[in-house]
């Protein structure tokens, strides 16, 4: 965080860092949706395409770019709320465990401290991206869903239709299938993934340079490094909650310990991994997006914030 935060209140500190986290959202989804929907494909029906390209050129062929694209509204909704939770609890994260610490301030924290700060942050923005996270995979994987006939054909593929039946067939809990999954993914995932974010940037800053001063190609390529550390930490944890979510739908999943132990019975433990390539290959521009739209967005209203005050 730069020297200026002193200067700026606590309540517009909280709000710039919750509009940046909102951009690094709207970035991230834009530059990595397509990648992000033959994933959730590949982990729900790992047996229906042969690799990242099959995968891929089928969703076209059959639905068009726009199958690529399905899932965005939702995607948005959840990215944008969170990160804009995410950031907003990052730094409050931090300011934890420097007390904790006993440092004097967020500056003196070393990457693997900020590493858990994040991964404080993460159980609190968990709770705002598992309902939009549920309708996003729904979306998705609604082909596979039509083509296997766990889901009525003639169910409308519109994030509304989506909602509706959740709420309609499930109730408001509906909206929480896969929760522990996605708290299991995100507290340790988030920890690898600040740490491979700052980690880089402190191997990217030089002697007499601060993080602060990074350009826009480190920082795009730190939190490349920063989303694929986080995808090949919890691969398989998230493998599990999109199945979880997608298939709930149809009323075949249970729990994630069962859901867990039922892939490896039945499919083996590569089913979990699953749909990695296109992840690990999304991580790196859409994270990268994530992590510059986040710090420039930060730093202009950071800039702005402190000539006003």
């Amino acid at each position: 965080m730069t020297s200026e935060k002193h200067l700026v209140h606590p309540v517009v500190q909280t709000l710039i860092n919750l509009t940046a986290g909102a951009m690094g959202g709207v970035a991230c989804v834009v530059s990595g949706q397509p990648f992000d929907t033959v994933k959730v494909k590949m982990q729900t029906f790992p047996s229906m395409y042969r690799g990242f390209m099959d995968c891929t050129i089928s969703t076209y062929h059959h639905e068009g770019i726009r199958g690529l694209y399905q899932g965005t509204t939702p995607a948005l909704l959840a990215n944008v709320a969170e990160n804009a939770v995410l950031f907003a609890c990052y730094d409050f994260s931090q300011q934890l465990v420097t007390r904790l610490s006993g440092l004097q301030s967020i500056s003196d924290l070393s990457d693997v401290q900020k590493a858990a700060a994040g991964s404080i942050s993460s159980i609190f923005s968990s709770m705002v991206l598992c309902p939009t996270e549920l309708v996003k995979c729904r979306l998705q994987a609604l082909h596979e869903m039509k083509l296997s006939g766990k889901t009525d054909k003639a169910f409308q593929s519109s994030t509304w239709s989506v909602v509706h039946t959740i709420f309609k067939t499930e109730g408001l809990p509906g909206f929480f299938q896969g929760m522990t999954s996605t708290w299991l993914r995100e507290v340790p995932g988030y920890f690898f993934f600040f740490g491979g974010y700052e980690l880089s940037r402190t191997l990217f800053t030089y002697t007499g340079q601060t993080k602060e001063n990074l350009g826009a190609v480190p920082l795009t390529v730190s939190g490349g490094i920063g989303g694929a550390c986080f995808w090949l930490s919890v691969y398989p944890i998230d493998s599990v909650k999109s199945r979880i979510q997608v298939l709930s739908m149809a009323g075949k999943q249970k729990g994630f310990l069962y859901s867990f132990l039922h892939i490896l019975r039945n499919e083996g433990f590569l089913a979990l991994y699953s749909g990695l390539m296109p992840t690990v290959i999304r991580a790196f521009p859409s994270n990268g997006a994530l992590f510059l739209a986040y710090e420039m967005t930060r730093k202009a209203l950071m800039n702005q914030a402190s000539k006003t005050s």
